[in-house]
């Protein structure tokens, strides 16, 4: 199996990385189609918070049903509905359709989605490997990578850079659709490993303390690291969810006149960098740990996204953010492992699903708030992201830098 993984994990990983050049190809397109639409500041964002909201709606269901119904078939569920809402976007939907598929969490703001799939392939790479950040490297590594050819994709003649009027065409959105039909076959083909185990039958009586129900989101001696971790992730969410890949768009064509297909070359250069950038993360884990990897990684590059605000030119606001972009996405693998690592098995769907829920419960607040700041200046979500996240990495280390035993 490539990089040493098992069947199962090669599965999954090819499930992101099939979903990842889907919604790398579409977020290219998401800022632009918005734009040629003619929507307002104030209703693009109603856009963008809505398919935030619809991630964390989606990610919570997920949770709670997952471990119960069984977690290969909500995999299907969730890639059956990317292929649906696909097909509607490109078909023209009107603004009150447009936002009906949003909720339904099937849609990503950014190159890399962090939604019910992800939530599902985090627990279900746990069977293999969750004791580091080994598998979820070379998870987010390819998935990097496919955002990276998704993106790159929208550049081509005859695709987002050249739509009628320069624009982006809402037609392009039907590339959802064999990623959603690929998914769900590559979801029909996990084994039964990846599934929750279920627990011994009882009598009826209440569970036992420390022990997941698998009746929802229950949560027992985790509960308070889990709660304080997806209040943490969830500060460092508002920050990011104030400068998503749709945003960055919308911020560079207004700022400097950027066309698609030269936001289209930054997002693949992005997505390029955050595939070296996780594949590497593991191995600063194994020698300096979880937590400092995160922390030492993410602050450093939260300064320099504060510094894009300021770039005098494209050139210059595209060194930084690629500056910034090697460092940004280490903390995603290590994150993912610490959360498997600091729970109890049969609470890491639960786990999972509260964490990844707490970073997008927040994240719609994100694009409403940066067009409101927007009114202060074109460049202020920029600053208070940063900040905001620069705070987060010192929290997080004063706090977790012992959670784990050396």
């Amino acid at each position: 199996m490539p990089w040493g993984l098992g069947r199962d994990a090669t599965l999954l990983v090819a499930g992101q990385g099939v979903r990842a050049a889907g919604y790398g190809f579409t977020a290219v397109l998401l800022g632009a189609l918005l734009a040629a639409r003619g929507y307002s500041h104030l209703r693009a964002g109603v856009v963008l918070t809505a398919i935030i909201a619809g991630t964390a709606l989606a990610s919570l269901a997920v949770g709670a049903m997952a471990d119960r119904v069984g977690r290969r078939r909500c995999y299907r569920i969730v890639f059956a509905g990317i292929a649906l809402a696909g097909a509607l976007v490109a078909s023209g939907a009107p603004l009150w359709l447009l936002l009906v598929v949003a909720v339904t969490g099937t849609l990503s703001t950014d190159v890399v989605d962090n939604g019910p799939a992800t939530t599902l392939e985090q627990v279900m790479l746990a069977a293999e490997d969750a004791g580091t950040a080994r598998v979820y490297g070379r998870y987010n590594a390819v998935g990097a990578a496919a955002g990276a050819l998704g993106a790159l994709a929208a550049v081509l003649p005859g695709l987002g850079a050249h739509g009628a009027g320069g624009g982006a065409r809402a037609s392009l959105f039907a590339v959802l659709v064999p990623v959603g039909f690929v998914g769900v076959l590559l979801a029909s083909r996990l084994s039964a490993a990846v599934e929750a185990a279920r627990p011994a039958p009882r009598s009826p009586e209440r569970p036992p303390r420390g022990r997941a129900s698998h009746t929802g989101l229950a949560l027992g001696t985790s509960g308070p690291v889990v709660r304080r971790l997806a209040g943490l992730f969830a500060v460092d969410a508002a920050g990011g969810g104030l400068v998503t890949a749709g945003f960055l768009s919308y911020f560079f064509a207004q700022r400097y006149d950027v066309s698609v297909a030269g936001l289209g070359w930054l997002f693949f250069a992005v997505s390029g960098i955050q595939a070296i950038s996780v594949a590497l993360a593991p191995r600063l884990a194994r020698r300096f740990g979880l937590v400092a990897t995160m922390v030492g990684t993410h602050l450093p590059s939260n300064l320099l996204l504060a510094a894009v605000a300021f770039a005098p030119t494209f050139p210059v606001a595209v060194a930084l953010l690629l500056a910034r972009t090697t460092l940004s996405q280490m903390d995603v693998p290590t994150r993912q492992a610490l959360v498997m690592t600091v729970v109890a098995p049969a609470e890491r769907t639960a786990a999972a699903a509260t964490t990844n829920a707490a970073r997008y419960t927040v994240r719609p607040i994100g694009p409403l708030a940066a067009g409101a700041l927007q009114h202060l200046a074109l460049g202020a979500p920029l600053v208070v992201a940063g900040t905001v996240k620069v705070a987060y990495d010192v929290v997080l280390w004063r706090w977790a830098r012992n959670l784990l035993p050396r």
